[in-house]
């Protein structure tokens, strides 16, 4: 019998939004203080359960704003939910936003350090993948610039290659499956196929249709809650009908 790693169990998750809306903090001071600040709650996850199995890969798709970013800053632990469990069995490496999260006065050698540690690894574990991260970054004659001189596509570079060389059992992956040129494009997809191959359980956020080269299964979120669960090619074209309908 197949061993859940992942296992989400009637997820809800509401936040608030203001009618007028509200750009600055000091706008939202002044504004609650004058009585003229209006919100709502909104729903974005209610009662979303689903598992996934050891070695798996799931795709969740869904409109903007259906609830999947959110669902998966909650599976690896940014968010916590209002209600509902989430159960991990492994090790999870997230690349919810690559370059997220980077210090931008820190240089790209101690945001791997950084970035690797908030993960959970230890010193020893990350000096061990340093060189792997380093290589496959193509980054070495950058490493000890101060990352907010990088461009976007070397923050890209570098959050990508902390996430697939330290080793772990669940990859969540959040829009963004290749980053860069051609050429570093194709060498995302050819480590995203080596680590299928490992046996790595994938969950992973798109709107495009390359998930199904990695996940055979999808779940179609809408309303923040669960729509379809299924084979991945029945639910895309059921997906894509709609939305081109709409």
């Amino acid at each position: 019998m197949a061993k859940k790693v992942l296992e989400i169990k009637d997820i809800c998750m509401s936040f608030h939004k203001y009618e007028n809306g509200v750009n600055s903090l000091k706008e939202l001071a002044v504004r609650a203080f004058g009585r003229d600040l209006r919100r709502k709650k909104f729903a974005c996850l209610n009662g979303v359960s689903f598992s996934v199995e050891e070695g798996e890969a799931v795709a969740v798709i869904g409109k903007n704003g259906a609830g999947k970013s959110t669902l998966l800053k909650i599976v690896s632990g940014i968010l916590h939910p209002d209600s509902g469990q989430v159960v991990r069995r492994g090790r999870i490496s997230p690349l919810l936003k690559l370059g997220a999260g980077f210090d931008g006065n820190a240089s790209g050698e101690e945001n791997i350090y950084l970035n690797a540690a908030i993960l959970g690894y230890t010193k020893p574990e990350i000096e061990a993948r340093f060189g792997a991260i380093a290589d496959f970054s193509e980054l070495k004659d950058f490493l000890r610039a101060p990352v907010k001189t990088y461009s976007s596509g070397m923050l890209a570079r570098l959050g990508f290659s902390v996430a697939v060389n330290l080793p772990a059992e669940i990859l969540l992956i959040d829009e963004i499956l290749a980053v860069g040129d051609i050429a570093f494009a194709k060498k995302c997809y050819a480590k995203l196929d080596e680590l299928r191959s490992a046996g790595l359980t994938f969950l992973i956020v798109s709107h495009g249709e390359t998930v199904s080269r990695y996940c055979p299964r999808t779940i179609w979120l809408e309303n923040g809650t669960v729509r379809e669960d299924g084979k991945t090619q029945e639910i895309f074209a059921q997906y894509r009908s709609e939305m081109l309908q709409r």
